[in-house]
């Protein structure tokens, strides 16, 4: 349907034959656009057809013209019994004038026009016309006339019933490629032996011929041999003969139906080698995805078979675009096996060594990928996990905080996978942490420390670290200190205190110390150590870490060290820290005090430390349970991991049971079960497929009642939601015994909703049904409505009736589906986005797992907290906090945190915050959530209730 813009102010039919007849051929033109829209959108207009005839059909102007072929197309050329109406042979007679034409311009685009008219009465007289053009000079003529004769050919067949044989004529004379070209696809059509002979001869030559001849005679070969499988071997050599041809666009094509002619691993090879030899070559980066969706779609149904290629792949990654590189290494990760995994891993270092030397666009996020990429070829084999970490955390003080998290969350997998590099990696950490200045970083390096410094001299090692990058301790003495230092090489006097007066926010007096009117200089704070600097920069996070931290090696040391006077020493040295962190995290120096968290934290450490550190329940907890928590962790990624793959690998696998279809035996199922791309591709866009079919039942759902059923007027609607609009068909019902005039359906919308086409206004009779369509197209997946009435005239066309229509709401969950990311690009997108909504928890629940479920469930977003998942009957936890992920079809990206606790009762409270980039996504889900709610507490009373 064409949306017309300026559908209100329709011009009349009278005004549209007063432009007709009195307007010039600019005036004629508009008209006719604005005429061919209203029709198209379906009113014919059948009275203009004689104005049209008298004062359209004369001009000589060619817009005009072409625009009188479209109109030719869609009026209505019969009469109500089926006949032709007479006006036609006026039509027809133009038209013939037309084909005779010396302009050879007019004569080509009157016979493409011919190639659309359906009428067997009004072609007849056109054939001889028709015939004569297949023999023109010019061969825009001819090959626009080869597509008529076919057309009509195939319409009607008894008009030119030797249409085979003409076109077989026309092929052994033609010189013209493009002649030549649809010669072949008519009799490819028309007469399989005769294009099989041609194809015989041409056979050799093919690779040297057009492309668009190359493009129609694999199409040719891809549907005959499903039909002649005995010929795939002569196929199969035609088709790589064309892939070595110029024509991108007929590589592309070749290699495609090369891999549909055979399964054999070579023809798979070959095939995949041109595809990426033509996506690394490629400029446009709209090809390059494309052309790579089709080699990983290779990889999965042939797996293994184009793990060779791995290399000839990543070479794709010189395009700067950071959405190809990201599809090539995804390809490249799936094809990595141990014979490849080196020469994988060497390009992969390469290339991240250049994002240090060279300046590219997007550089960070591309940084970031290729560690993930080494990560997972790290994790996966053993072997190359050693050269891999040193290189790696070489990027731990990257100024991309991101890329290296991702670092230092290798490590930590790394650690724990492999047990005998622990003590190198700890060695070269240690070294490096010297350049981190990132919070998040320096927590996951102390977490390593702690946990897996297990050997005597591993925590001395560690120790010395530590009380390098904090500096002198105590922290507030020095710093103190420091200032007053500073003080007197300024003033080169000694601070006194100031008798000025301050007024403090309670509004009492106080008196101001030059102490604590300066501040640490700029010179000062760079020269401060890391983990000193992120401290007093109020980072306790990493205070309430190194306090655990300390806490660990100290409770280790006691158990494998004899050296008592080292072990007090370690014990009161943490003491000192951590009595130390408190103190300063509370004076003047620090522009943010410690939060109760942080300082309870540090709190049962220091009492741990001072008088627990014998007790079995403390060194169980810290030195045990933090350790066993993060395996269950790398279990679970492991676990996914290999589930993953398994689904990859049972989608394109053949069953052992499946069955076997023989085409003789089964010629009528011959389409169902060989269906060519095209059509396939043609099934998924319209959003269509035989295995998603509803059920005739099941199409009841989303039939909605409008009205009721004592209103004059009955209407329901049947809801059919498309990846990108909303289609209403309505069916009206007359409840009366009187025609109601000029019936209208009104529809208006709320949210991000916009009715495309209205239906037009009509007459419905007595007791009558009557159908309409409506179109709705949807921009966001936000929460909307839609809303109108019905209007109509009584039988005396006088009085005027409305009846108001039921609101349709939109249920955004067409729209959404499960997103995918990891938690790091999770935290940069939460703290990116702008808008928050918080929905609070309260509901009664038998499990915090079975919620956290059956909200995903419903709210159709993925758990990207994989520790949050598992059985239901194992949630011994009081508490949940989990995060999760949705992307729309518009490719907005909603994002969630769950936070929930469970009291005694069964009760589950706490929250859910929604974040998005734009304000509508964030309410809509919150809106999802708190219906959920109600809807579970309604179905809890309506239980009990019934058990009552």
């Amino acid at each position: 349907m064409i949306y017309d813009a300026n559908a209100a102010d329709q011009p009349s039919v009278q005004e549209f034959k007063n432009i007709f007849e009195k307007g010039n051929d600019d005036a004629k033109i508009d008209a006719m656009k604005r005429l061919l829209v209203i029709m198209v959108n379906g009113e014919p207009h059948s009275q203009l057809l004689m104005h049209i005839i008298r004062f359209v059909m004369p001009s000589k102007n060619r817009e005009l013209k072409k625009l009188l072929q479209f109109y030719w197309e869609i009026c209505p050329k019969r009469q109500a019994d089926g006949t032709l109406k007479q006006e036609m042979i006026l039509v027809c007679n133009a038209i013939r004038n037309d084909l005779r034409h010396p302009n050879e311009y007019i004569r080509g685009a009157t016979l493409r026009f011919l190639c659309k008219l359906r009428e067997p009465d009004l072609l007849d007289p056109l054939v001889p016309s028709i015939l004569s053009c297949l023999e023109h000079r010019h061969a825009y003529v001819r090959k626009n006339a080869i597509f008529a004769v076919y057309t009509i050919s195939t319409y009607a067949p008894h008009h030119i019933p030797n249409a085979a044989e003409l076109l077989s004529e026309v092929l052994a004379t033609e010189t013209d490629a493009t002649c030549i070209r649809n010669t072949f696809v008519a009799l490819s059509n028309m007469d399989r032996d005769r294009a099989f002979e041609f194809l015989v001869q041409k056979a050799q030559p093919i690779a040297t011929q057009d492309d668009l001849l190359q493009l129609a005679v694999i199409e040719f070969i891809r549907k005959d041999a499903i039909i002649n499988p005995q010929l795939k071997n002569s196929y199969m050599s035609i088709v790589f003969d064309i892939l070595e041809s110029s024509s991108n666009t007929a590589i592309y094509e070749a290699a495609n139906a090369l891999t549909k002619l055979s399964s054999d691993p070579k023809a798979i090879q070959g095939a995949a080698s041109k595809l990426v030899e033509l996506a690394v070559k490629e400029s446009d980066n709209n090809v390059k995805l494309i052309v790579f969706e089709r080699v990983e779609e290779l990889h999965l149904q042939n797996p293994n078979v184009l793990n060779d290629l791995t290399i000839d792949i990543l070479a794709a990654l010189s395009s700067p675009d950071l959405d190809v590189r990201r599809k090539v290494l995804n390809i490249a990760l799936g094809m990595v096996s141990s014979r490849n995994v080196d020469d994988v891993v060497k390009f992969l270092k390469k290339e991240l060594s250049k994002t240090v030397t060279q300046d590219m666009d997007k550089n960070s996020e591309y940084r970031q990928l290729l560690i993930q990429a080494i990560h997972s070829c790290a994790i996966k084999f053993v072997e190359v996990a050693a050269s891999v970490v040193d290189l790696l955390l070489d990027f731990v003080g990257d100024s991309n905080s991101n890329s290296a998290v991702d670092v230092i969350s290798f490590v930590k997998e790394v650690v724990e996978i492999f047990p005998n590099l622990r003590s190198s990696i700890l060695k070269r950490l240690l070294q490096t942490l010297e350049t981190v200045r990132s919070g998040t970083v320096y927590r996951g390096a102390l977490w390593i420390i702690g946990e897996y410094s297990l050997e005597e001299h591993d925590i001395q090692d560690a120790w010395i670290h530590i009380r390098k990058s904090l500096g002198e301790i105590p922290i507030l003495a020095s710093e103190r200190r420091h200032l007053a230092n500073g003080d007197e090489e300024e003033s080169e006097e000694k601070p006194v205190e100031s008798n000025k007066p301050k007024i403090l926010a309670d509004g009492t007096y106080a008196t101001e110390s030059s102490f604590t009117s300066k501040e640490p200089s700029e010179e000062h704070k760079a020269n401060r150590p890391p983990l000193r600097h992120l401290i007093l920069t109020g980072n306790y996070f990493v205070a309430a870490v190194l306090a655990s931290t300390l806490t660990k090696l100290v409770l280790r040391y006691q158990k494998i060290s004899k050296n008592e006077a080292r072990k007090n020493a370690l014990r009161a040295e943490a003491l000192l820290i951590l009595t130390s962190i408190l103190r300063v995290s509370e004076s003047e120096i620090v522009t943010k005090k410690i939060d109760e968290d942080t300082s309870d934290r540090i709190f049962s450490c220091i009492k741990v430390l001072a008088e627990g550190y014998k007790e079995e329940e403390f060194e169980e907890a810290f030195l045990v349970d933090s350790k066993n928590a993060f395996k269950v962790i790398v279990q679970a990624q492991v676990k996914q991991r290999a589930e993953t793959n398994a689904i990859e690998k049972k989608k394109n696998a053949t069953q052992v049971d499946e069955s076997v279809v023989f085409r003789q035996f089964a010629a009528t199922t011959i389409t169902d079960n060989t269906a060519d791309d095209l059509e396939q591709d043609i099934i998924r866009a319209i959003g269509s497929s035989e295995k998603t079919t509803e059920k005739p039942t099941s199409k009841l759902s989303r039939v909605v009642q409008l009205t009721g059923y004592s209103d004059p007027v009955y209407v329901e609607a049947y809801v059919t939601v498309n990846q990108f609009d909303i289609v209403l068909d309505v069916l009206i019902f007359n409840q009366t015994f009187d025609t109601l005039q000029n019936l209208f359906v009104e529809f208006a919308t709320l949210g991000d909703l916009k009715v495309f086409n209205l239906p037009t206004p009509e007459n419905v009779g007595p007791q009558s049904f009557h159908s309409v369509q409506a179109t709705i197209r949807v921009s966001s997946a936000d929460a909307g409505v839609i809303f109108g009435n019905v209007i109509y005239e009584g039988h005396s066309g006088s009085d005027g009736n409305i009846v108001i229509l039921n609101d349709v709401h939109v249920d955004i969950m067409d729209y959404i589906k499960p997103g995918n990311y990891s938690e790091t690009e999770f935290r940069t997108m939460w703290s990116e986005f702008e808008w928050e909504n918080k929905v609070n928890i309260s509901v009664q629940w038998n499990s915090l797992r079975g919620f956290l479920s059956y909200l995903m469930k419903n709210t159709n977003m993925a758990c990207l907290t994989t520790s949050a998942l598992g059985d239901e009957e194992e949630d011994d936890c009081q508490f949940l906090s989990a995060n999760l992920h949705a992307r729309s079809t518009f490719g907005e990206d909603a994002l969630a945190n769950l936070s929930i606790e469970k009291d005694s009762n069964g009760k589950i409270t706490g929250h859910v915050r929604i974040r998005s980039k734009g304000q509508g996504l964030a309410l809509s889900l919150g809106d999802r959530v708190a219906e959920l709610q109600r809807q579970h507490v309604s179905a809890t009373a309506s239980k009990k209730a019934l058990a009552n």
